[in-house]
């Protein structure tokens, strides 16, 4: 049978545009992973490879308008927001660039022999190499940074892993035109083509995971399509890695103290935050907990005021508002849930913003209303109005893992009185970043970040995005009693590669 065309559609109008490619076969997976493999050893040298990742943030921002015009017309996210996300991915090659150059992800340690230990030390010298092919399955709301140059794919040749990238549905012909770029970048340095591929369709997704020759995987999408991958990464007759990010409500804590001093602000604040891009950021806050009191009413207020002012905004395709609007009919109908703004269809292809209220006291036990405790992609967000502090904890003691959690304070909170620091420790388990008094959307490429959180969050404890996303496609190996002839020129005495290292317990940069 003959595989499907791949259409690239205008989320404007849900009307294709042009044929971009056709779905892959197994046949084409199979010799796209092949071709990865054989280009292993052209990543071998360090120089190379950071040459490699400046060369195609170079050779991305050269293509800049042409990408920028193909990637909105595919996604409706605008130029402004696109142009900006192009540089944040063009600024995370050259950062790992940097990082390949300094050496310290290698972890190079060092330690001669002991014989006066208990037990003695032999010769040990430790230090990572790359897994192998890495798959990449990229993500719809971020067509530039979580894509087939963006962090994972970065990252992974940042480690000498060759990757092949599943092309998201959403922006197949942006995918091509990326990938093409990369692949020009490459040739620049004699890497071959075959250190990125590109497949299509969703049965090559599947046949993608489990190749043989795939050494692990990196996800950015639903729970549904994520958990149905990582299933299948561990169930193969050699399991890999696979580190994905599901899904994640964020939740936001505002402390009585926090709404009373500075309600309108939060208000406002929250506003922007859930509906930045149309609320399509995996750290949109999906759930605040507010304070049922005069203050939390003037938050209420303040956020009904800016929401109602939002305009209506397209999705990244019609599936996901029909997901969006039967989402919000499904929440609204839960008793006691109300909508003080109706998120819901802004036109035939439009989506308009809004926001649900509900007691805590509903959200702290098992029932219906669980659904509130559920990722809601799109631009509405859920009000829970606590009247103490043991509905709180009742809450936060029910939420799933998270990428974020944020909590608002006042001055005197944020200044270590009250219960500040204890509010900051109990969210702490629940998020891989926990914000005091700011908003989540919005993730520093920085080498501090982690972008990760427990269960379903991502299925590892690694982060996505900032300089230790590197760590997820390397493993430690060491050498035990090797002689200096026969030892890799990063682990040699005389340290020719200028490394930082551990040798003989003394830190040497």
């Amino acid at each position: 049978m003959a595989a499907s065309p791949v259409w690239s559609v205008d989320p404007r109008t849900g009307k294709q545009r042009e044929q971009v490619a056709v779905e892959a076969t197994a046949q084409e997976v199979d010799a796209a992973v092949r071709a990865a493999h054989a280009a292993r050893e052209a990543l071998t040298d360090r120089t190379v490879r950071a040459a490699f990742l400046r060369s195609a943030a170079d050779e991305l921002e050269a293509a800049r308008d042409r990408l920028v015009e193909a990637a909105d017309a595919e996604t409706a996210l605008g130029p402004v927001r696109l142009t900006g996300e192009l540089a944040r991915t063009c600024y995370q090659l050259r950062a790992f660039a940097g990082i390949v150059e300094e050496g310290a992800f290698l972890d190079v340690v060092i330690d001669h022999p002991d014989d006066t230990a208990t037990p003695p030390v032999p010769d040990l010298r430790r230090y990572k190499i790359p897994l192998g092919v890495v798959a990449v399955y990229s993500a719809s709301n971020f067509p530039f940074a979580f894509s087939v140059a963006g962090g994972d794919t970065a990252s992974a040749l940042a480690a000498g892993c060759p990757v092949v990238v599943k092309a998201h549905p959403d922006h197949p012909a942006l995918s091509e035109l990326v990938a093409k770029v990369i692949r020009r970048a490459a040739a620049r340095h004699q890497v071959p083509d075959g250190v990125l591929g590109l497949v299509h369709g969703f049965d090559a997704g599947i046949e993608l995971i489990r190749h043989p020759m795939v050494a692990a995987a990196g996800f950015t999408g639903s729970v549904r399509g994520g958990r149905a991958l990582f299933d299948e990464a561990a169930a193969r007759p050699v399991p890999i890695p696979f580190h994905g990010e599901l899904g994640s409500l964020n939740p936001v804590l505002v402390t009585e103290a926090a709404a009373a001093e500075r309600g309108e602000a939060i208000g406002a604040g929250l506003a922007g935050s859930m509906t930045l891009g149309v609320g399509q950021f995996c750290v949109k806050p999906g759930l605040v907990l507010a304070p049922a009191s005069a203050a939390g009413d003037a938050l209420l207020k303040s956020l009904t005021d800016a929401v109602s002012d939002t305009d209506p905004g397209v999705l990244l395709d019609h599936r996901m508002r029909d997901n969006f609007l039967a989402g919000v009919t499904e929440r609204t109908r839960l008793p006691e849930v109300e909508s003080p703004v109706t998120a819901g269809a802004g036109g035939e292809h439009t989506v308009s913003a809004g926001f649900l209220t509900v007691p805590a006291e509903r959200l702290t036990r098992e029932g219906a209303h669980d659904l509130l405790l559920e990722e809601c992609f799109g631009p509405v967000t859920v009000v829970a109005r606590y009247t103490d502090e043991a509905e709180v904890r009742a809450v936060l003691s029910r939420l799933p893992g998270n990428l974020t959690a944020t909590v608002h304070l006042s001055s005197e909170e944020a200044a270590g009185q009250g219960r500040g620091a204890e509010l900051v420790r109990e969210l702490t388990p629940l998020a891989g970043r926990v914000l005091v008094n700011g908003w989540p959307t919005g993730v520093a490429v920085a080498p501090a970040q982690h972008h990760g959180g427990p269960y379903p969050a991502t299925t590892s404890t690694s982060t996505s995005v900032g300089g230790t996303a590197i760590e997820r496609w390397l493993r430690p190996v060491v050498y035990q009693g090797a002689p200096q002839a026969l030892l890799p020129p990063e682990l040699k005495d005389d340290n020719p590669l200028g490394l930082p290292r551990r040798f003989n317990g003394r830190l040497e940069h």
